[in-house]
């Protein structure tokens, strides 16, 4: 088949790329299990964890495009190795915490900073520049499907050394896992050989960071993406970090909690190859706004009702199948806007916002919670959010399209 003919060649990168993503998505995603045990057994409390991960978007956001940038210039295996090596560091420290100087180091600066330098944005960029236009959107959903995969491991293992062994094993479990993301990057960094393709003339052309940014912040369609991505971001990190102390609370059973995260790890891998098929034939821009839509429709379904064991994996399920579609979206959203050279940083830049609302899905879920003893008010304003965001994003998508659908590879 012309697919398969088309990866043969660059095969051993996407599987490093997809391993590298799938283990450093999967347990960052994983982390919420953590969260009632470990503020319990070191003294501090619920919105100091989330604070915690909080920092850890923050710094993986505004250092996303710093990353991005040092591609260019060092080649990708240089920061992917950099950030694995971070990642390990960063699960030891906070399985030995004594307090939340260490939880804030391992868990929020360490942990973000690698997730910068080995998760989607540079996952997807290696993906991007190891395949042809007419694939490239496929092989994105792929790459994000098989990036999926981590959770469902990740989630389930964790829970259960959590509960059989204690939080810290649990944790060493993690930095186990973690081993591997050293030889994914290596062989993920043989991407820094292939030469970039030949650049369409209102793409960007050899010039410098600073001129690469303002050429992407005059983009109006780019500048819409990236708000939007706004929500995105507090939606996603707010049920990851929330969701299992939410369950505890409502008196589940703590292994739902890892259960529905291991759920939405499944239905990950369904949404993103489609939403990578669906990339390649329609709006880019217009499905991220559906998506942004009817995420949002089902975060408001879910918590208006008691949770239920059904209820609760039926809501994951969805949501798993709207969670990392936007992934292929975006980086070919971004490709196809200003080509490959600064693909990383551009597509840095928008996730800057991403993870300002991921700031405020997990710090401000923690802080809802901690002053009303509810998470009422703040799954109230990511729905209203979230609607808002996704009809914006899809009404200025069809009404000013700026993205043409790349050519789709036939069969014979």
């Amino acid at each position: 088949m012309p697919l398969l003919q088309a990866l043969r060649p660059t095969l051993p990168i996407l599987i490093g790329a997809s391993l590298m993503l799938s283990l450093s998505m999967g347990l960052r995603q994983s982390l919420g299990i953590f969260l009632q045990p470990l503020t319990h057994d070191v003294g501090i409390s619920v919105s100091d964890f989330t604070l915690a991960i909080a920092v850890q978007n923050l710094a993986w956001g505004f250092l996303q495009p710093l990353a991005g940038a040092m591609t260019v210039r060092y080649g990708f295996r240089a920061i992917m190795v950099t950030g694995s090596v971070l990642y390990i560091a960063g699960l030891v420290l906070m399985a030995s915490a004594q307090g939340l100087v260490s939880v804030m180091l391992g868990a929020g600066v360490l942990i973000g900073t690698s997730l910068a330098c080995t998760a989607a944005a540079i996952a997807m960029s290696v993906a991007t520049r190891a395949v042809p236009a007419a694939v490239r959107s496929t092989v994105l959903g792929i790459v994000s499907a098989a990036g999926s995969l981590g959770s469902l491991m990740a989630a389930p293992i964790g829970q259960i050394l959590n509960e059989d062994y204690g939080w810290r094993i649990g944790l060493v479990g993690f930095v186990v896992l973690s081993l591997a993301l050293l030889p994914a990057a290596w062989i993920a960094g043989r991407v820094d050989k292939i030469p970039l393709p030949p650049r369409k003339p209102d793409q960007i052309a050899d010039t410098s960071a600073a001129v690469a940014t303002k050429i992407a912040f005059g983009n109006a369609s780019f500048v819409v993406m990236t708000c939007a991505y706004f929500v995105c971001g507090m939606q996603l990190v707010f049920i990851t970090t929330h969701l299992p102390s939410y369950l505890l609370i409502c008196g589940m059973d703590p292994m739902l909690s890892a259960q529905t995260l291991g759920v939405i790890g499944g239905f990950n891998v369904l949404g993103s190859l489609f939403f990578g098929w669906a990339g390649g034939r329609w709006n880019k821009l217009a499905l991220l706004g559906g998506i942004y839509f009817f995420r949002s429709l089902a975060l408001g379904w879910y918590f208006m009702l008691p949770p239920t064991p059904t209820t609760t994996l039926l809501f994951g399920a969805i949501m798993g199948f709207l969670w990392l579609g936007v992934g292929p979206l975006v980086a070919g959203a971004v490709a196809e806007m200003f080509g490959l050279q600064w693909q990383a940083m551009i597509q840095g830049l928008a996730f800057m916002s991403h993870q300002l609302g991921s700031f405020m899905g997990a710090y401000g879920g923690g802080l809802i919670y901690d002053a009303l003893g509810s998470y009422n008010m703040a799954w109230r304003v990511g729905v209203a959010l979230g609607l808002t965001a996704g009809i914006i994003q899809a009404a200025f998508a069809l009404i000013r399209p700026t993205i043409s659908s790349p050519p789709v590879l036939r069969t014979a």
